[in-house]
């Protein structure tokens, strides 16, 4: 079987109503306020890569949203699959299978219950047929990097459950890893930081200082996928640099994070921090989740102007 078409999902994929309108603003808004920050070597206002545009990650938030919003009905990995392939309809390439791994599970929990209580719960009941859902979702996408993997292998159809197969790539991918813990460096060290933001920098750095915060303590798995790991090191050590110097507030971290972001952005993009941006957009969801993040008005203004009349 080839993955849902746009055309096809709809008798398929069963709509609910829990909360709907309000948590499909949640998921949309999330991706589209880390498309919109200024962050190190991701695309973003004026920043655009060879292959990718603000514009494309809008669309595809704008057609994803509503996919991810029934995950609880419709099963993680069926959800992945078809709001890959709408995503895949709308723009022809992937920009944002990582973080629809990472929310779906968390739009699956019920709106009555936390995220911490219930994530749990939706890992543990994800099956085989979600893993051959989400194998389905990764070929179509073709992340760059994608390697071959002694077992569980996402060429192969899996024999084991989306969880067991996502253990299995932890050591070597951040969004996998948080299946593995449930998903803590999302929904306690990730969010911390973006509450800690607001503290640490002005409005429009925030995202900024929280992808260098992510990238100085995880490094970044999709550089590492492409370049090594000794690479991801390096960057692990320039974002590190680019904080101890007090940036954004101290003016002389300025020229450092600039060449932090030009080193970031050469060699045809091989090096942008992918998997960290798709941590923040789980993170920016978590806050707004909780009510302990909301997006300054300027902010949320660019994102109506987004909207399609």
């Amino acid at each position: 079987m080839t993955p849902y078409s746009a055309g096809q999902s709809a008798d398929v994929l069963m709509p609910y109503d829990d909360s709907a309108i309000q948590l499909r603003d949640w998921l949309c808004q999330a991706c589209i306020v880390e498309v919109l920050s200024q962050k190190p070597g991701n695309v973003s206002p004026g920043r655009a890569m060879h292959n990718a545009t603000v514009r494309d990650f809008v669309r595809s938030a704008q057609v994803s949203a509503p996919i991810l919003e029934n995950a609880s009905r419709n099963g993680i990995g069926r959800t992945v699959c078809a709001a890959v392939t709408a995503t895949h309809n709308a723009v022809g390439h992937n920009t944002n299978l990582g973080i629809l791994l990472l929310l779906a599970p968390m739009a699956a929990v019920p709106s009555r219950v936390s995220l911490t209580n219930g994530i749990r719960t939706v890992l543990a009941e994800l099956s085989v047929q979600d893993a051959d859902w989400a194998y389905r979702a990764i070929r179509l996408a073709e992340p760059g990097g994608l390697g071959r993997a002694e077992t569980q292998d996402v060429r192969n159809t899996p024999t084991e459950t989306l969880l067991q197969c996502m253990t299995h790539a932890a050591d070597r991918d951040l969004i996998a890893q948080q299946y593995t813990n449930d998903f803590h460096d999302v929904l306690n060290v990730g969010l911390d930081w973006l509450i800690d933001s607001s503290s640490r920098a002005d409005e429009q750095y925030r995202i900024g200082w929280l992808a260098l915060q992510l990238i100085s303590n995880y490094g970044d798995s999709l550089i590492a996928r492409k370049v090594g790991q000794a690479v991801s090191d390096h960057v692990k050590k320039r974002a590190a640099d680019v904080l101890a110097a007090g940036w954004p507030r101290n003016s002389k971290a300025i020229s450092l994070y600039a060449d932090f972001d030009a080193y970031l952005r050469s060699d045809g993009n091989r090096l942008n921090p992918g998997s960290t941006a798709d941590m923040i957009a789980a993170i920016i969801f978590a806050g707004l989740r909780t009510g302990r993040y909301a997006a300054d008005t300027a902010l949320l203004q660019q994102i109506k102007s987004q909207e399609p009349s």
